[in-house]
């Protein structure tokens, strides 16, 4: 069904637990205001994540490889906690999987695995079909604001990167006018929380590294939005996404930790840089548009 808002928003992810990561404050903001729709497409199931609890690590693709069926679970329940309720699988689900990643170099960044599943969504071969199965939501849904990763997919996983070219190709071949955001965190904003988290009593996790997290020049950011007033929401998304994210509380403070048990904070502001559309930095995605 095509949504009747004036105001449409599409975000573009390649696994369940990416929309809440980067964008769930913006997700769950824009789903409340009025007039306005949010689409939320997802790429891949998740099914080559690391698994955090010990008791569900049998889902694994090395074991009973369930964990898709599992995370489009945790998916739907936190869609649900942001308020999303135009949810889309690529293709649908399941016609593409989570291609998996090698570690490459300092912190947390990822290249491509040497060998691939048939169904990989990084294969070369799935291109076209890809951009096809995106283009068919666009002309349906008719967003005038689209939001996925940077042309890196912001640390290099290549469903991430997929996704950026996918994206960036279907809105070409629609045509109609739109205007593209990439998800990012600026260095700055990154340090601050960090730094936020230093000292804090109990932390479970280990504080990262100078420079071990991905984030971006804070020049380079053209959108900050404020997503205080949606903690709760995005705490709850956050849970929702037990096989990949542990939330931690105390003293006051917020963290997160992937299954590198790296702390995260939980930031007040989500940052994008504008990829195309209308110059000029904005203080909203929809700023200026008619």
């Amino acid at each position: 069904m095509a949504p009747t808002a004036h105001r449409r928003l599409l975000l573009v992810h390649a696994h369940p637990d990416d929309e809440t990561l980067t964008t769930g404050g913006t997700i769950a903001r824009y789903a409340a205001q009025p007039d306005t729709s949010v689409t939320v497409v997802t790429c891949t199931l998740g099914e080559q994540g690391e698994i955090i609890p010990p008791e569900l690590a049998l889902l694994g693709p090395d074991a009973a490889d369930q964990l898709g069926g599992y995370r489009y679970g945790e998916l739907a329940a936190a869609c649900a906690a942001l308020g999303v309720t135009d949810h889309r699988h690529l293709g649908g689900a399941g016609r593409w999987r989570d291609t998996g990643m090698a570690l490459a170099g300092h912190g947390v960044r990822a290249a491509l695995p040497e060998v691939l599943h048939p169904r990989a969504f990084a294969a070369e071969q799935g291109f076209d079909e890809q951009v096809g199965a995106l283009g068919a939501v666009i002309e349906q849904v008719r967003p005038q604001v689209v939001v996925t990763y940077g042309a890196d997919g912001g640390y290099g996983h290549p469903d991430h990167v997929r996704a950026h070219d996918v994206t960036v190709a279907a809105l070409r071949r629609a045509g109609h006018g739109h205007r593209l955001f990439a998800t990012v965190f600026a260095r700055a904003t990154l340090d601050a929380g960090v730094a936020g988290l230093a000292g804090a009593p109990g932390l479970p996790f280990r504080l990262p590294e100078p420079d071990e997290l991905p984030g971006v020049p804070d020049a380079a950011v053209t959108t900050r939005l404020d997503v205080r007033a949606q903690r709760p929401a995005r705490l709850a998304a956050l849970r929702a996404h037990r096989t990949q994210v542990e939330v931690w509380e105390g003293a006051g403070r917020v963290a997160y930790a992937l299954s590198n048990g790296i702390a995260l904070p939980l930031l007040d502001v989500e940052e994008f840089v504008q990829l195309d559309g209308p110059p000029g930095a904005v203080a909203d995605l929809f700023e200026g548009l008619p």
